[in-house]
């Protein structure tokens, strides 16, 4: 049985305007209680996809955590270095006092617009949510899992902020356009006018910033440059990370099939998943399996997995991982055609052709096996 430690922390809100002192945490007042009485739109405004009575207060309130609704990016020939190390920026606008991107330095990365973008977790730890024009990047800071998808709710271009609300310690976002509430895992929307709409995924990957850089050398980067005053480079959860006992939030059911903050990566469909280790990717390794029915390719290192849906067209393909710091190259297969990490053909004679990425999403385990319990662990060599 996992011990839940009762404390909570809470940011202290500062103005909308971004001025004031760093934040820092406290004990809310309410926290574990149930959600105050700010559900999302709708003609029954108590009907949710989730047990309400599972749904928690996290602290901060609405948009408590505020959103980063205007990024700033910057592209790393154009950027500056401290010890080796890339600068995001400056805490308070203190040259004497700089945030670094370091190697091992988790990012979230994406193509947007046909330019590849890494968004740290430094920055995203503390702001969980970035609009980015027709892109959402949401990043949950407590079950390790990011994903992207369309700016979009009701048919309209909207932003998305953090509802201040909790469901198995998992971010409840909120879209902008009818205030409804969308459960990040669950990739749903849960209360209010839209309940039972998905999203639209859009491709995201998560790995170590050196990976990334090897990946996409010409790569835009989100600045700490965000109009809010934080510890940007101080992880806010202390060793959150690490202790596999400690919670801030219960999530059930639960399993000790793995420690349960060791990052996986999952095929995720309905309740099912299928859950790989990094552990069994070490030195590069190419996986054809079968999930729901379907056929899937998954490729990765240590550092970075990903997966995508195998069409009939390329079921019988033979693929092999191959990333030696060529540009965008990541994998290959029998014909000589390199393929990204995004499954696009680079360079070859299928030059454009793609794959489908999976529904997929790296997380901590305890998240994997909550929401999607279903599960089967690959135990490959």
């Amino acid at each position: 049985m996992k011990k839940y430690i009762a404390l909570l922390f809470a940011f202290l809100i500062i103005s909308c305007s971004g001025s004031g002192d760093n934040d820092s945490f406290n004990e809310p007042q309410n926290s574990g209680d149930n959600p105050p009485n700010n559900n999302g739109g709708g003609s029954n405004p108590n009907a949710w996809l989730i047990p309400k009575e599972d749904v928690r207060d996290g602290g901060p309130g609405k948009d408590g955590i505020p959103s980063v609704d205007n990024p700033q990016f910057f592209n790393i020939s154009n950027g500056t270095y401290y010890n080796n190390n890339l600068v995001l920026g400056y805490l308070n606008n203190d040259p004497s006092k700089p945030v670094t991107l370091k190697d091992d330095d988790l990012v979230v990365g994406t193509i947007f617009k046909g330019i590849p973008n890494a968004l740290p977790h430094v920055v995203l730890d503390w702001h969980e949510i970035v609009n980015h024009g027709s892109l959402t990047v949401s990043y949950c800071p407590l079950t390790g899992t990011a994903y992207g998808w369309e700016a979009n709710s009701g048919g309209k271009n909207t932003t998305f902020g953090v509802s201040g609300l909790i469901y198995n310690s998992n971010l409840i976002l909120y879209d902008r356009n009818t205030d409804s509430y969308w459960s990040q895992m669950r990739l749903e929307c849960v209360n209010g006018a839209l309940i039972g709409e998905k999203p639209t995924l859009i491709n995201v990957v998560e790995t170590n910033w050196k990976t990334w850089r090897e990946l996409y050398p010409n790569t835009e980067v989100l600045s700490v440059n965000t109009g809010f005053n934080r510890f940007y480079g101080d992880y806010p959860y202390g060793n959150y990370k690490t202790n596999h006992d400690w919670f801030l939030f219960p999530a059930t059911p639960s399993s000790d099939a793995l420690p349960s903050k060791q990052r996986v990566y999952a095929l995720t469909e309905g309740t099912n998943s299928k859950v790989f280790k990094f552990s069994s990717f070490e030195n590069g390794k190419v996986i054809k399996t079968s999930f729901n029915n379907k056929d899937y390719l998954i490729v990765g290192n240590s550092k970075l997995i990903y997966g995508f849906e195998l069409s009939a067209a390329f079921k019988d393909f033979d693929f092999e991982y191959e990333f030696n710091g060529e540009e965008n190259a990541f994998f290959r297969d029998h014909e000589g055609n390199k393929w990204s990490v995004f499954g696009e053909v680079v360079s070859g004679s299928r030059k454009g052709q793609k794959l489908k990425g999976a529904t997929s999403v790296v997380s901590f385990w305890f998240a994997i096996a909550a929401f999607y319990p279903n599960f089967d662990i690959y135990e490959g060599s």
